[in-house]
């Protein structure tokens, strides 16, 4: 078919393969926000998004887009972010997923505020990228670790797969202070663990010194460092998904490997609640100084 119109999208060449290993067209990408939408709208609906823009594929050439330009749907609204010239984008609801697929966006990297707060963070994420060299088991015992020393300082917090080797755990605070007071408490935080133990944590960004170690990487806390959204696809082999966790199937025997396009809508149509569905009302403030 030459198009197919969804919740008033519409989408041209539905037929496009996005994924060639799985055959994975455009209208399955469609199908599968739809299946997800309810999910995942709560954390990226109303927030500034980067998109990562795959028009010919994930095996083609992607590019990442902030802002508006030519040919951006009218469901993907401008929103203006205090420090910046040109406004970002945002969507509202699942019309503007399903815009996102239509041009061709393999990836959703919502911010860490919302568009009512733009300069106030209201999440942090930590996330762990293992040398590879290491197995997975060893992410497995970083994210547990960070999770324990975070509610010895009385915050809660919450764990899912990249849709890559690492696990992203995301601390959600009000949004009352400025990036710069969550960067420097996810910059503290890191580098404790790393002082602790420093034959299995590091904080620097070079791929030289990560030999056997886990990259604990908190720069993903400013306006433009996003971290990939829950229950967003990835452009990489095998259309994996960032997916949300319980706490307790993160142990031995996790595959991170298991959540993908097809699994994931799966999976939540198993699962009796939401692991995140507390995320949004922690009411949590950060410490004005770390006992670590």
């Amino acid at each position: 078919m030459s198009e197919r119109v969804v919740e008033g999208v519409r989408l041209s060449n539905p037929d496009k393969v996005l994924y060639p290993e799985q055959g994975i067209t455009k209208s399955e990408l469609a199908d599968y926000y739809l299946a997800v939408a309810d999910h995942m709208l709560p954390h990226v609906a109303n927030r500034p998004v980067t998109m990562v823009r795959c028009p010919t594929g994930q095996e083609k050439k992607c590019f990442y887009q902030r802002h508006a330009g030519s040919g951006v749907p009218e469901q993907l609204h401008p929103v203006l972010v205090p420090g910046f010239d040109d406004p970002y984008l945002y969507i509202k609801d699942v019309g503007g997923l399903l815009a996102m697929v239509q041009m061709g966006v393999l990836e959703i990297h919502p911010w860490g505020v919302t568009v009512e707060r733009p300069d106030r963070p209201d999440r942090i994420v930590f996330d762990l990228d293992p040398d590879e060299e290491l197995g997975f088991i060893d992410v497995v015992r970083a994210a547990i670790e960070v999770r324990q020393r975070l509610g010895a300082l009385g915050l809660a917090s919450f764990v899912r797969s990249t849709g890559g080797k690492g696990l992203h755990v995301v601390l959600p605070i009000e949004p009352v202070g400025e990036w710069r007071s969550a960067k420097a408490f996810a910059k503290a935080f890191s580098e404790a663990m790393a002082a602790d133990s420093p034959d299995r944590y590091l904080t620097k960004i070079s791929k030289a010194e990560r030999t056997g170690r886990i990259f604990i990487d908190y720069l993903r806390n400013d306006p433009t460092s996003t971290a990939v959204g829950p229950y967003s696809t990835r452009s990489r082999p095998g259309a994996p998904v960032a997916t949300p966790l319980a706490w307790e199937e993160v142990a031995e025997g996790l595959d991170p490997g298991a959540f993908n396009l097809r699994t994931v809508p799966e999976r939540l149509a198993r699962l009796s609640s939401d692991p995140w569905a507390d995320i949004g009302r922690t009411g949590q403030i950060l410490p004005d100084k770390l006992s670590l």
